[in-house]
């Protein structure tokens, strides 16, 4: 006489689907750590009034300040490279030791501005107003600028850049 044959031995599911479950969990973390992360977008203070602003040593790369009154704003030490500060009204705010490489300055307002030890290679500031500023060891490496403002500029130019090692007269091409 045969047995009959019994069925076989069965899994619990529980256990199971867990694993599979954690499986997943894991796989999709990975493949999370894998997508590249977004670039944050640059912020906008277009048109507002920032007057008397503290934005020392701040990460400013790409910010837009069209149209904004900074009068005041500390700035010293600020990384400003690409940044738009076109029409921006500067009057007496200290933007000592920044880095405006790059940067649109164009019919912006610099009366009483510390540009002292700031990098300005290649920044577009041809119709920008500079009166009674500060440049001492300002780089003003290609930027293109009025014939009214590279007078004045020249007037008041010395000192080396620390961080570029350029004499400020040379960097203006003063005569």
């Amino acid at each position: 006489m045969t047995r009959p044959l019994s069925p076989p031995p069965t899994v619990p599911r529980f256990p199971a689907l867990l694993l599979a479950l954690f499986l997943a969990l894991l796989l999709d973390g990975l493949l999370l750590l894998a997508r590249p992360m977004p670039v944050a977008a640059a912020m906008d203070y277009a048109k507002q009034v920032l007057i008397g602003a503290d934005f020392h040593g701040a990460d400013l790369r790409g910010v837009t300040f069209n149209l904004t009154n900074l009068r005041d704003a500390d700035l010293s030490g600020a990384d400003l490279r690409g940044a738009s500060l076109f029409g921006a009204k500067l009057q007496d705010a200290d933007l000592s030791g920044s880095d405006l490489r790059d940067a649109t300055l164009d019919s912006a307002v610099f009366e009483g501005t510390d540009l002292r030890n700031a990098r300005l290679d290649d920044a577009f500031a041809f119709n920008t107003k500079f009166r009674g500023v500060l440049i001492d060891g300002a780089d003003f490496t290609n930027v293109p600028l009025r014939g009214d403002a590279l007078t004045s500029l020249c007037a008041a130019a010395s000192g080396t850049n620390p961080v570029s090692g350029r004499l400020t007269r040379d960097t203006l091409n003063c005569s």
